[in-house]
Formats: C-alpha cells, sequence, structure tokens
C-alpha cells in the first residue's frame, strides 16, 4: 500500500483512530479529517507515516469539497475514501425528535458521505479506480427505537447510496463497500438516552474489530466487490 493515499473522516476518536492506524500501518498516506483539531492531532501522533491534519465539518458541502482539493493538493491522488464520522442525539423517538436533532443526525450521517464521496469521484475517475467505504450500523438494515428514528433513516440512506454507487461507478473502475456494524464500545455510546453499563461495553465489538474489516476490503484485488458486510457482537443485548 505504500504511496496510496486514504481519507478516514471521524478519525478523531473511535472507529475512526483505529481505522486510520490501521491504514497507516499498511502504508498508506493519511489523511485525517474530523471537527476537533486536537482529537486528529492525537491521532496523527500515533501514526508512523506521511498524515494529513484537517478539520472539517462534513454536514457543509463547500468543507467536504475543500478537504477533498487539500488532499488532492497534497498527493494528487485517492485510493480510499473512508466515510466514517457520525453523530447520534439523545432524543431518538419520531414524537421527541426536534428539528434540530434530526438535521444534525441526518447532515452527518448521510449528507457528509454523500458530500464527501461526490467531492472524490472526479479524481478517482480520472485514475480509473478508487475504493469507497462507508462506515453504517446495523440500524440501517434492522431499524430500533435504540439507535432512533433519525439515526436509522440516515444509514439506511448509506446503505441506498452504495448500492447505486457500484450500479453507476464500477465502469470507472471504482467499487463502494458498506460496513453495518452491531454495537461498538465508542465514545457515541455516551449519546444514548440510557448510557449501557460499562461492564457491558468488553461484549460489544470493539474500534480495531472494525478497522480489520477495512483491512480486509482493502486487501482484495480490484476483481473483488464486497457491496456489504454485517458484523454483530456475538453476545445479544437488549437494552
Amino acid at each position: 500500500m505504500d504511496g496510496k493515499v486514504a481519507i478516514v473522516t471521524g478519525a478523531g476518536s473511535g472507529m475512526g483512530r483505529a481505522i486510520a492506524q490501521t491504514l497507516g500501518g499498511l502504508g498508506f498516506k493519511m489523511a485525517l479529517i474530523g471537527r476537533r483539531k486536537g482529537a486528529l492531532e492525537e491521532t496523527a501522533a500515533s501514526l508512523s507515516g506521511e498524515y494529513l491534519v484537517h478539520p472539517a465539518d462534513l454536514s457543509e458541502p463547500d468543507q467536504c469539497t475543500a478537504m477533498i482539493e487539500a488532499v488532492v493538493a497534497r498527493w494528487g491522488r485517492i485510493d480510499v475514501l473512508v466515510n466514517n464520522a457520525g453523530v447520534n442525539r439523545k432524543k431518538r423517538a419520531c414524537a421527541d425528535t426536534e428539528r434540530e436533532d434530526w438535521d444534525a443526525v441526518v447532515r452527518t450521517n448521510l449528507d457528509g458521505v454523500f458530500f464527501c464521496t461526490r467531492a472524490a469521484l472526479p479524481t478517482m475517475r480520472a485514475q480509473r479506480e478508487g475504493q469507497i467505504i462507508n462506515i453504517s450500523s446495523g440500524a440501517g438494515r434492522r431499524p430500533s427505537a435504540i439507535s432512533g428514528v433519525a439515526y436509522s433513516a440516515a444509514k439506511h440512506g448509506v446503505h441506498v447510496m452504495t448500492f447505486m454507487l457500484n450500479d453507476e461507478e464500477w465502469k470507472n473502475g471504482i467499487r463502494a463497500s458498506v460496513i453495518a456494524p452491531g454495537e461498538v464500545a465508542t465514545p457515541i455510546m455516551e449519546q444514548r438516552p440510557q448510557v449501557p453499563p460499562r461492564e457491558t461495553w468488553a461484549d460489544m465489538l470493539q474500534p480495531q474489530d472494525i478497522a480489520e474489516a477495512v483491512r480486509y476490503l482493502v486487501s482484495l484485488p480490484k476483481r473483488v466487490l464486497v457491496d456489504e458486510l454485517s458484523i454483530r457482537p456475538s453476545v445479544r443485548r437488549t437494552g
């Protein structure tokens, strides 16, 4: 993977940090994207290779475009785009979700994936190759009250977008995959209306588990397309 370029959004913590560390370990030049510059710099400090720290609010299309332009200006190409950034809110039921909550979740979890992908496509098309990996959720396939209406709807949209990309872009050498994890022990758990007891977090998927799935996808030959990868904890929780 030496010389190849990967972008990871939401790289300041949790799955994004683990994915960036894993891809960096494979030799990728890493573009670390997220809202919090300090957190991104902490991730960068754990890398041994070349990196770019670029703070951005991915709910804003102009900032997504500027981020892609910065990466291309630095390295001239984009081999892998991992759309990982995601948020949720405390109010999750249809009757309780305020407009502000809906906008915050959908703009980041769905619109941000679209904005980043759309901005990266011209470069990948010019290269005649590229890989897009979207980190979704099991809620994208099986909506639940725990995940909430806005989060479930946005993640379902990410699945749809992934399949549409493969229908439209295969002729340009571009492949897209969506990873749908179950519960992962990351800071987003703290945003739940009822935070799961800490002693249960060890039974959840861990950020490195998702990073290993990304490692698997980027290691596959170009002839192989994995549309969707579902990963769940072996321990079932109900709340």
